[in-house]
C-alpha cells in the first residue's frame, strides 16, 4: 500500500466527473444481498436505495444520504466468489473495453448501459484479476470520500508487477512508479502526478483460492474496534489490526467471503 490519500485527500463530496483511470466506485456481487446488506449497515452505518437492475438486482450503499459504493446479486446458477470491484473511469467505454482486449485482457461484461447512470464493463487484465470500467452519465460515482464507511484506496495483489503495470498503463493512462526498496515488488499508479491505486507482486503468498484480485480499502475511525464489531457480525478477520506507514490496517472478510481491508488513518 503507498499513501490512500492519494485516491481522494478532499474530505466530504466528491461529485467532480473523474479523469479517465481515475477510480470512481466499487460493486459487490453477492448470492444473499438481504444478509450482505444487514452486515454493511451494522459495520459502515450504510443504509440502501435501489439502483440500476442490468445486472439483476442492484442497490447503492448510502452513507449519510450520499452514495458510496453498490451490491448486487449474483444469479443462482453461478458459483462465483464473491469480492470488491474497483470500477475505473472512462470517457468511451467501448474504446477503454477494446484497448483492454487489445492489451491480454478479457471482457465478461459489456460494454451495456445502466438505465440512465451510464455506461458499464467488467474485465480482467491477463493475471485474471477483475474490475470494472464506469463511463458516467447521471451517475458520478461514489460521493464522498474521506470519512469511515468510504472506500479510500484500491490495490491489486498479483504475483508480479512487471507485466500488469504495463497493461494498466496503456489501458488508463497511469504512470507506474515502482517502490525504491531493494526486494518488494510494489507499483504506485499515478495520474497526473497523484496516486490513485497500487500493486502489489506478492508471488506464492497469493492466496490459492482467489488469485490475483483488488483490494478495496475502506475508511474507519478505530480499526480495532471495527475489527470485533465485524467479528461479532460473522466476518472473518485474515489479518489483525497493525500499525503501517499510512495508518492502522486490516485485512478482513465478509460473511460471505468477500475480502477487504480496513483502514485507520493517522489523526
Amino acid at each position: 500500500m503507498t499513501d490512500a490519500r492519494g485516491s481522494d485527500s478532499r474530505i466530504g463530496e466528491t461529485n467532480a466527473r473523474r479523469a479517465p483511470g481515475t477510480p470512481c466506485w466499487v460493486s459487490l456481487m453477492v448470492h444473499g444481498p438481504a444478509a450482505t446488506h444487514d452486515f454493511y449497515g451494522a459495520l459502515f452505518g450504510w443504509e440502501f436505495r435501489p439502483g440500476p437492475q442490468q445486472l439483476g438486482p442492484y442497490v447503492r450503499a448510502l452513507l449519510d444520504g450520499r452514495e458510496v459504493a453498490g451490491i448486487g446479486q449474483l444469479p443462482p446458477d453461478r458459483q462465483l466468489p464473491t469480492a470488491w470491484t474497483p470500477y475505473f473511469a472512462s470517457d468511451d467505454v467501448n474504446r477503454t473495453a477494446e484497448t483492454v482486449r487489445l492489451c491480454g485482457g478479457t471482457v465478461g461484461v459489456g460494454p451495456l448501459d445502466a438505465g440512465e447512470a451510464g455506461r458499464l464493463a467488467i474485465g480482467s487484465d491477463p493475471s485474471g484479476a477483475v474490475f470494472g470500467i464506469w463511463q458516467a452519465a447521471a451517475h458520478l460515482g461514489t460521493a464522498v470520500a474521506g470519512v469511515p464507511g468510504t472506500p479510500v484506496w484500491n490495490e491489486l495483489l498479483t504475483y508480479e508487477t512487471r507485466g500488469v503495470a504495463k497493461f494498466y498503463e496503456t489501458v488508463f493512462g497511469f504512470e507506474p512508479a515502482p517502490d525504491a526498496a531493494p526486494g518488494r515488488d510494489h507499483v504506485t499508479l499515478l495520474l497526473d502526478g497523484r496516486p490513485v491505486a497500487a500493486l502489489h507482486g506478492v508471488g506464492d503468498a497469493l492466496p490459492r483460492d482467489r488469485g490475483p484480485h483488488w483490494m478495496t480499502y475502506f475508511e474507519v475511525a478505530d480499526a480495532d474496534a471495527s475489527v470485533e464489531l465485524l467479528a461479532g457480525l460473522g466476518g472473518h478477520v485474515l489479518t489483525p489490526a497493525r500499525d503501517t506507514a499510512h495508518g492502522r490496517v486490516a485485512t478482513v472478510a465478509d460473511p460471505e467471503g468477500a475480502r477487504f481491508s480496513l483502514l485507520q488513518r493517522p489523526r
